[in-house]
């Protein structure tokens, strides 16, 4: 079934975090060739090129803040670097802030939709470019079971961010249909990573408790979903969104 994913040239953002380091692994594994963004995990990014390497994989780190107009360059870079883009993954996101709703402040909430949704569409439109001259191609949005919720009471800006993601896949997918570029979003629920790690004892068990499946998800779980889409086995999928939560 993944054999389609074999020479494909993949850039993965935020790709030195847990999901995205998963990512990143699993498709070398099928023989991609692998772009791994990062903004401040320079160490961890080269790790992962190096492990990917030894393993007889094709890697490369590419370094960019994309709460900053210059990070639109990585597009242009991972081409010049690969010779081609062929799957594009909005995977990096962070809430900027955690603040009630009531302190929430302005600073907070642009830097959280910069991140989300502003950055994830200018790259996603730099590579539509390229894709469109080029065959097609996958773009592959990575959102949050926040949406569902409209975040908590300190993430609501997050939540918001990720809803105008998940539009700005729907607004691409049509675009992109006569060209061969399918854009889909993976909403991932609670998943065992150190950002949620960072959460106190209690406040994880309250919230594997509102799991049906009664556990957290493992990053595998997204990237296998994420695998799924950028291969063949995706070809008649876009416009969709695909929640990896449980149940949840």
């Amino acid at each position: 079934m993944f054999e389609s994913i074999k020479n494909k040239k993949v850039l993965i953002t935020g790709a030195s975090g847990g999901i995205g380091s998963c990512m990143a692994l699993l498709f070398a594994e099928y023989g991609a060739s692998v772009g791994i963004h990062y903004n401040d995990g320079e160490r961890k990014s080269s790790l992962l090129v190096d492990k990917i390497k030894k393993n007889g994989g094709n890697g490369a780190a590419f370094q960019a803040d994309l709460t900053k107009e210059s990070s639109k360059s990585i597009i242009p870079s991972f081409i010049n670097h690969f010779g081609g883009l062929d799957v594009l993954i909005n995977n990096a996101g962070a809430a900027v802030g955690l603040k009630d709703i009531l302190d929430l402040d302005e600073e907070s909430w642009n830097k959280t939709f910069w991140l989300n949704a502003r950055a994830p569409f200018f790259l996603a439109q730099s590579a539509f470019k390229h894709m469109k001259d080029n065959g097609g191609g996958r773009i592959i949005n990575i959102s949050s079971i926040s949406v569902k919720y409209g975040g908590s009471s300190q993430t609501l800006h997050y939540g918001a961010a990720k809803s105008a993601l998940e539009t700005i896949t729907l607004g691409l997918s049509k675009e992109g249909a006569d060209y061969n570029i399918l854009v889909n979003t993976v909403r991932a629920g609670f998943i065992d990573t150190p950002m949620h790690q960072k959460l106190g004892r209690k406040d994880v068990e309250k919230r594997i408790e509102m799991i049906p499946l009664k556990k957290p998800g493992r990053p595998q779980d997204v990237a296998g979903m994420v695998l799924f889409l950028a291969s063949e086995a995706g070809d008649f999928l876009t416009g969709e969104i695909f929640t990896v939560a449980g149940g949840d």
